[in-house]
């Protein structure tokens, strides 16, 4: 009674004590990336992105509530729902645990736990518990909105449940905790796939625990069953599920002729009789194992079922409805991920391998107004070389380059299998995974992307033991980020495992698998295909929950040691100090200050700032996740700017996302796509390709747009097979331009009419019109100038599609001008419209507490901190170019008033200098001195480094990075030269002098 007493309080500890430093360090508004999307679709009960997440999309929903009806507030709770729930975590891990160590240290179950036995196995529980709360990763998701803590949560449920069964499994009725483990994983599923991957490892425990011959052989089967038991429920309740319910629906419907979803509502409630019968079939013929294994599979149904909320929700037609999957055929495709494309597994081509032949796959079917209609066919591509365990495989020119530049291949050389391997081993599954493992129980030098440097600094792993030999720049020992552990998490946990396969090697066996399915599993399945837009450590926090139980583990290592030297009360109070300090305070006293968001507002405050830049009714182009999620919470939850389109171009080129923006939304009246669904729909108009017909000049836009949506076979191109195809005749477009109604609209001032153009040319580079520049030409064509065309500033340069001559930035969105064109301008984005600009920036936007935050995430620093100063140095220099050099100088000091002095980047420092240059041009030499001084600092301290390098081994030295260096310190020299700061540059050419002569220049 004592010990479970014990045992459940100490677990509720744990809870109070994670949940209260998640809660402590939460981010107070939206993150970046798919926060703001996930916030979005729970507060308003809408569509995620695919595979669905309709649980996690229910309890934040709960969460939001706490909110009590003030909508900047939805985003705090929804993020507490994250910190209560990876506290939750934490005290199924610590359970988890203790049963472990009792196991470990007691013969029998029921065997009495005596004080020394107690402690340690206690000592175990929170050492292991409290070292993951602190780790990097875990801690990173548990203070935002993100399925990860939840899915943590999940697998920490099942894990402690399948031990729970485990120790019961001789009583009556201990089978309910499987069937409880099914309810659990049928649930997870509508919150993240990562939960099945335990299947293998509970797969283990139920062999070992009822198995009456274990061997080898028998485990190898028991294994595989796992395995097969996985894949069971990823692909046949999960997947087929759904696509027989689909192919059930296309029969009612289009041979039956009666309403869509009758067959799939048919197939489930046949599903449903089945599944009875056999419970109640196994029931009467008393087959318990035939009965256990239905139970389990209603029970993983019954979770499953979550997912009626997105065909419900769907049909409900929300703002944000990704992919619109209100039929058996969508939904399928939506909860399959059809629209990300499928990486290749088990074979596949190398990615200089030819498509010698495609072959026709499946039918694709697409919902229409009274029957599925085709929509085409799959198509398989046949290659002249393939794989086993493709890796190399993509075709995308920057996948090509790095995958060369990362294994050092000569241009034509194509890769062997070797290759293959040698990638997999080295990029996919070291830097890709145990760079990540290391990070979280060694340490690392900071959170800098680090995914194309296996031996740079940024983002790398280190311990800190030899950090003092190595002369590193002062921005990395002294950033917040900077976590040297020394590796003692590592070492304790070493140590657990080596104990663990010592004293019970059937549960070491367990854990190993449940590390290994939720790390080096996911590495290989996944198969990622080369850089990614960010750090994927997240998807691995399965295989650091699994270390952190072998940490628990490694206090009852010590305490045995220790306890051939003291007795076995101190020897246990001794290992769960020292195991304490080694990891969980360590990692506390280390972790805190890079995991402290709650002084950070910069994602809510950036997208604030996109749509507070736009004029009234605008239309805004975005295109990443972060250009697009923060903005989708900023409307949907606290209804900023609700008048403004947000218009995702990576979404626009499906139909579905067409047809939504058709449609009214918030205060924003539909889009002027003029295109009916029929000339847009899945399979239509896909790809136009280009083919030149040699015309003179430039073409009206809405000719050309005519043309390329016509039906008529007359004008298009016929292939061999009979088939016909529009195309792009001419890549010259024009739109002419009546001055009246661009003023009367409200695009420029009527003082400036006589600098409108009297036509607006532009060239189309790409061969092909996809559906988006469709969508996007469509719009441009038809919107006549009534409602303002923006595009975000982040926006890559292809996606304009050719418009920058007539871009003119006015905050954080350039705005379509038909202004006359200026040729002379070399960076044509970098025109303004000063004073619009100047009053968005300085009465208007928000800075996220950037000075003032105590901690930045990489996001932060290395996308809003360069774009914001790139932002004021356009206003900066427009202003004086109209003459406004006393504005100028207002906009300089609230930059220098918002924005901290330090550099993050040492490449962002050619902006700090340029900032420096216009202080000096506007006769603030204080403010300039300053700005240099601040450049200078970071300048030498990277030199510095290189220099340190550059001694050791010279190959090892970034080159560019020097002469970046180099040439800044020039610059400086030049600029006070010119400034007559006499002082300053006599110091700066010592300086350039000194670093000139050590490099040997």
């Amino acid at each position: 009674m004592q010990y479970k007493k014990i045992n459940n309080l100490l677990g509720w500890l744990c809870l109070i004590i994670a949940s209260s430093t998640y809660i402590l360090t939460l981010e107070p508004s939206v993150s970046f990336w798919d926060c703001g999307e996930f916030i979005s679709c729970a507060y308003r009960l809408q569509i995620a992105h695919q595979p669905g997440y309709p649980v996690f999309a229910m309890l934040g929903k709960m969460f939001s509530l706490l909110s009590l009806g003030d909508s900047t507030k939805v985003a705090y709770f929804m993020n507490m729902g994250s910190a209560i729930a990876s506290g939750v975590t934490i005290m199924f891990l610590f359970w988890t645990i203790t049963a472990l160590a009792k196991k470990m240290l007691l013969s029998k179950p029921d065997d009495p736990v005596h004080t020394s036995n107690l402690i340690v196995i206690m000592g175990a529980g929170l050492v292991g518990a409290l070292a993951f709360t602190y780790t990097d990763t875990f801690w990173f998701s548990a203070v935002e909105t993100i399925v990860f803590a939840l899915s943590s949560m999940c697998t920490a449920i099942v894990f402690w449940a399948i031990l729970k069964w485990d120790a019961q499994a001789d009583e009556p009725r201990s089978d309910r905790w499987l069937i409880f483990i099914a309810y659990i994983m049928g649930l997870s599923i509508g919150i993240h796939l990562l939960n099945l991957l335990t299947i293998p490892a509970i797969a283990m425990v139920y062999f070992f625990r009822r198995s009456k011959k274990i061997t080898v052989k028998n485990g190898i089967r028991a294994f595989l069953t796992g395995v097969a038991i996985l894949g069971f429920v990823q692909y046949g309740i999960r997947g087929y599920t759904v696509k027989l319910a689909a192919y059930f629906d296309l029969f009612f419907v289009n041979s039956l002729g009666l309403g869509f979803g009758t067959g799939a509502f048919f197939f489930i409630s046949l599903l449903i009789a089945a599944i009875v019968w056999g419970i109640l079939y196994s029931i009467r013929n008393k087959k318990p194992k035939l009965n256990l294994a239905l139970l389990c599979i209603a029970f993983i149904y019954f979770g499953y079922g979550s997912f009626a909320y997105i065909p419900i929700r769907a049909a409900a037609d929300p703002h944000l409805n990704n992919s619109h999957p209100d039929n058996a055929f969508t939904l399928y495709g939506y909860l399959n991920r059809v629209q990300y494309g499928e990486n290749p597994l088990l074979s596949g081509p190398y990615f200089d391998s030819k498509i010698i032949e495609q072959k026709e796959g499946e039918v694709i079917y697409r919902k229409g107004k009274t029957q599925y209609e085709n929509a085409g066919r799959k198509i398989d591509p046949v290659y002249d070389r393939t794989t086993f365990l493709p890796r190399m495989y993509s075709t995308s020119p920057q996948d090509v380059q790095f995958y060369k530049s990362w294994l050092q291949m000569p241009e034509d050389k194509s890769p062997t299998f070797i290759d293959n391997l040698q990638w997999m081993l080295s990029w996919q599954m070291s830097q890709m995974y145990w760079r990540y493992f290391l990070w979280n129980f060694v340490g690392r030098y900071n959170d800098s992307d680090g995914q194309t440097d296996p031996a740079g600094i940024d983002g790398n792993w280190t311990s800190g033991l030899f950090d003092s030999s190595k002369n590193l720049p002062k921005s990395v020992i002294g950033g917040i980020t900077y976590t040297p552990l020394y590796a003692a998490p590592l070492i304790l946990g070493l140590i657990g495992v080596f104990y663990h396969v010592k004293r019970k090697k059937k549960d070491a066996l367990v854990i190993f698998l449940l590390f290994l399915f939720t790390g080096l599993a996911i590495v290989l399945y996944v198969n990622q295909p080369s850089i990614q837009p960010r750090e994927r450590d997240y998807s691995y926090v399965g295989s650091f929950y699994a270390f952190a139980i072998w940490i628990g583990l490694g206090v009852l290592a010590l305490a045995e040691l220790i306890r051939k030297v003291i007795h076995a009360k101190a020897a246990a109070i001794a290992s769960t100090v020292i195991g304490l300090l080694m990891a969980p305070v360590l990692l506390a006293a280390k972790e805190w200050k890079s995991h402290d968001r709650s002084t950070k507002w910069v994602a809510r405050d950036m997208a604030f700032d996109y749509l507070i830049s736009c004029p009234a009714n605008a239309i805004l182009f975005t295109y990443g996740d972060n250009d697009t999620y923060p903005l989708w919470y900023a409307q949907e939850v606290e209804g900023i700017r609700p008048d403004v389109r947000i218009v995702n171009l990576s979404l626009l080129g499906t139909e579905w996302y067409i047809r939504q923006m058709q449609k009214r939304m918030n205060q924003s009246a539909p889009l002027p796509i003029t295109m009916p669904y029929d000339k847009y729909k899945e399979g239509i108009r896909d790809a136009i390709p280009y083919s030149d017909q040699k015309i003179t000049g430039s073409v009206e836009l809405k000719e050309v747009f005519d043309f390329i949506t016509s039906d008529q076979k007359q004008i298009m191109l016929e292939y061999q097979n009979g088939e016909y195809t529009n195309y792009l005749p001419t890549k010259n477009f024009k739109i002419t331009i009546n001055p009246d109604e661009v003023i009367k609209n409200g695009v420029i001032a009527p003082d400036r009419k006589n600098q409108l153009a009297k036509i607006m040319e532009w060239q189309f580079s790409p061969n092909y019109i996809t559906k988006d520049n469709l969508a996007m030409l469509d719009i441009l064509a038809h919107n006549d100038w009534k409602r303002p065309i923006c595009f975000t500033i982040t926006m890559n340069n292809e996606n304009f599609i050719g418009l920058q001559p007539y871009l003119y930035k006015e905050g954080f969105i350039y705005h379509l001008i038909p202004l006359e064109k200026d040729n002379k301008i070399q960076n044509q984005l970098s025109k303004t419209n000063p004073m619009i600009m100047y009053d968005n920036i300085m009465n208007k936007f928000e800075f996220g507490n950037f000075k003032n935050a105590r901690y930045l995430d990489q996001q932060s620093r290395s996308a809003y901190y360069p774009v914001m100063t790139s932002t004021f140095i356009d206003l900066i220099q427009g202003l004086i170019q109209e003459g406004h050099h006393d504005l100028a100088l207002k906009a300089l000091h609230k930059y220098d008033q918002e924005m901290p002095e330090v550099i993050f980047y040492f490449d962002f420092a050619g902006q700090k200098l340029f900032l420096a240059e216009l202080a000096f041009q506007l006769n603030d030499i204080p403010l300039g001195n300053k700005l240099l001084n601040t450049v200078n600092e970071s300048v030498k301290d990277q030199l510095d480094y290189n220099y340190h390098l550059y001694t050791q081994n010279k190959s090892k030295v970034d080159t560019r990075e020097i002469q970046l260096g180099l040439q800044l310190l020039n610059a400086m020299v030049d600029l006070t030269k010119k400034d007559k700061q006499n002082v300053l540059s006599g110091k700066l050419q010592t300086e350039l002098n000194d670093y000139m002569k050590k490099f040997g220049n």
